[in-house]
């Protein structure tokens, strides 16, 4: 199995981890006061482990609810979000995702993303840029929506639902607020026509494998002046490195 195929298998395992699940009632375990994990994040990111494990006992494993399993000093670290959105899971709401990324040499090398209720599983590798469960890719004409991060705290310098508000953004674009990897992912498709957000994301499990997503797809990223996001204070991490063409 290339890395690629182990990002897309073991994203389907969380995906199906997810799906057994939705719907039932799920106790709550809090991270902040709007916030939390559920069993269904947990039972996601075990049956995420066990696939990388099994096929790739030598890396090193990040998630967001295990933490560390293994030396986060090898040259390879699987980061795992098993469940984007999990406000939105335990309303019920379909906009949740799984995230499984690969960080090799200090590039993301292979990701995967999967959006359970459609079925659909994007991915990036070596072979760039593809989607599991859909036949067309692009945007509309009149595409104008772009998700906005409204999370987090008060006291930081861009608050996304300022930018909702303003009149010149609202007068050119549709704001929305998804997963934050689901919004990515949907970039990389065409169903959005971009992604705001702030914060320190450099080896996030939360963006490491929609951003690789994203590029392989040909997206533009960029911080809020324009410019490069791969470097400095609060970056985010490169894009997928994309084999040497002859």
């Amino acid at each position: 199995m290339s890395d690629a195929d182990v990002a897309l298998a073991a994203a389907r395992a969380g995906a199906a981890a997810l799906m057994d699940r939705y719907g039932s009632a799920l106790t709550q375990q809090f991270k902040t006061g709007t916030d939390f994990a559920t069993e269904a994040d947990l039972a996601s990111e075990r049956a995420i482990l066990q696939v990388i494990g099994s096929t790739r006992p030598q890396d090193g494993f990040v998630g967001e609810e295990l933490g560390q399993v293994g030396a986060t000093d090898r040259a390879r670290v699987w980061r795992v979000d098993p469940l984007c959105g999990t406000v939105n899971y335990a309303a019920m709401t379909p906009h949740f995702s799984v995230n499984v990324a690969l960080r090799h040499g200090g590039a993301t090398t292979a990701a995967a993303v999967a959006h359970p209720p459609s079925g659909e599983v994007y991915c990036s590798g070596a072979d760039g840029f593809t989607i599991e469960g859909r036949d067309t890719v692009g945007p509309a004409a009149h595409n104008r929506i772009v998700d906005i991060n409204a999370d987090g705290p008060l006291d930081r310098p861009f608050v996304g639902a300022q930018l909702a508000a303003d009149p010149d953004l609202r007068a050119h674009f549709s704001p929305r607020i998804e997963s934050t990897t689901l919004a990515l992912a949907w970039v990389a498709t065409g169903q959005r026509l971009g992604y705001v957000t702030d914060g320190h994301h450099q080896d996030s499990v939360h963006f490491s494998a929609g951003l690789a997503i994203c590029e392989a797809a040909g997206c533009t990223v960029t911080d809020f002046d324009g410019g490069p996001v791969h470097s400095g204070p609060g970056s985010l991490p490169p894009p997928i490195r994309r084999p040497t063409q002859p």
